[in-house]
């Protein structure tokens, strides 16, 4: 990326940061039917309701006075929207969303990913007969189409920005994926297939291909690997597949033992969360988290993450990308 000159000033890029968060807020919680509910920013240790991410990650941990118990910060709120949904009985098709704010300071810092997240998470409670591709695709398409008419609302708001996005969302397996680009790696399969569909929902992560690893590494506790999926927009300023959401149906009494096992992690069935699965406390439901200073950063043609939120870089770094003309906030 060259000369580059973000389109909209920094007191114009604040505006738009709340015209896209707002907006497209509503346009979700109508078309997903959610209520906006408060949400926890650390949760017990014991709990079990971290989200584990790729099983790697360590979470910021600390004791208050009146507690015995270790806490940590939340990595999201995967695993929390679920017993939430019990709580406030929530009916079929029916759901909850928040602004969930993490810190993941094993995260690798870089123009697209932050220590700092922050993301609308999302879950409804479904039925066992809505456990298929079918429905999980359907949910893909009603999100989608609230992102087109975000683009839509942002282009008429701020022509300058141009914004180019394909009325319908194209779906493919990691499987057919790598079948299709069987000698790329798995981020050039992904760029490559988003440079040609420019809006891809790339769905079944976890399980293992042909060479016995997965496509890309997912907590074993609430996606069922062959229910999820990511939903990636090709990235002009890049040229490369952008993830704005990840997204899926969650596990069953079945698809959890079965993948706990699978990554050697049964110890997980004692704590309180997989216990109210294996003892149907909670209800069957989708849900996924979808990124807040992504979803800016993709609508307002930013350069970098940090030019739509706040968060700690390098102080060489930001002096490099001052040089570029790329501005942090």
């Amino acid at each position: 990326m060259e000369n580059y000159t973000s389109k909209l000033s920094l007191v114009e890029t604040q505006i738009a940061i709340k015209f896209v968060k707002d907006t497209f807020q509503q346009l979700l919680a109508k078309k997903l039917n959610l209520l906006r509910v408060s949400a926890p920013l650390f949760v017990l240790s014991t709990s079990g309701l971290n989200d584990g991410l790729s099983g790697t990650e360590t979470p910021i941990s600390f004791n208050v006075k009146e507690y015995d118990e270790n806490i940590e910060i939340v990595h999201s709120l995967a695993k929390w929207k679920r017993m939430a949904l019990a709580k406030y009985n929530f009916a079929h098709n029916s759901g909850l969303y928040t602004d969930m704010n993490a810190i993941r300071k094993d995260e690798t810092v870089d123009f697209c990913h932050s220590i700092y997240v922050d993301q609308w998470d999302w879950e409804k409670v479904i039925q066992e007969s809505d456990r298929n591709l079918s429905h999980l695709k359907k949910v893909v398409k009603s999100i989608y189409s609230c992102i087109y008419t975000l683009k839509n609302k942002v282009n008429a708001k701020y022509p300058i920005l141009n914004l180019d996005l394909p009325k319908n969302i194209y779906f493919i397996s990691t499987k057919q994926l790598e079948k299709k680009y069987p000698n790329l790696t798995r981020k050039e399969r992904e760029n490559t297939i988003c440079r040609e569909h420019r809006a891809v929902f790339l769905y079944q992560i976890g399980g293992n291909l042909k060479d016995k690893l997965p496509h890309d590494s997912r907590a074993a506790d609430y996606d069922d690997w062959k229910l999820n999926g990511d939903i990636l927009l090709y990235y002009d300023l890049y040229d490369m597949a952008f993830e704005i959401s990840s997204m899926g149906i969650r596990v069953n009494k079945d698809s959890l033992v079965k993948q706990l096992k699978a990554k050697h992690e049964e110890y997980k069935l004692e704590n309180d969360y997989c216990k109210s699965i294996l003892n149907d406390a909670i209800p069957l439901s989708i849900g996924g988290g979808i990124g807040q200073s992504r979803l800016s950063m993709y609508m307002l043609k930013k350069a970098h993450i940090g030019e739509v939120q706040v968060s700690i870089w390098p102080k060489d770094e930001i002096k490099q990308l001052e040089k570029k003309n790329i501005h942090l906030l």
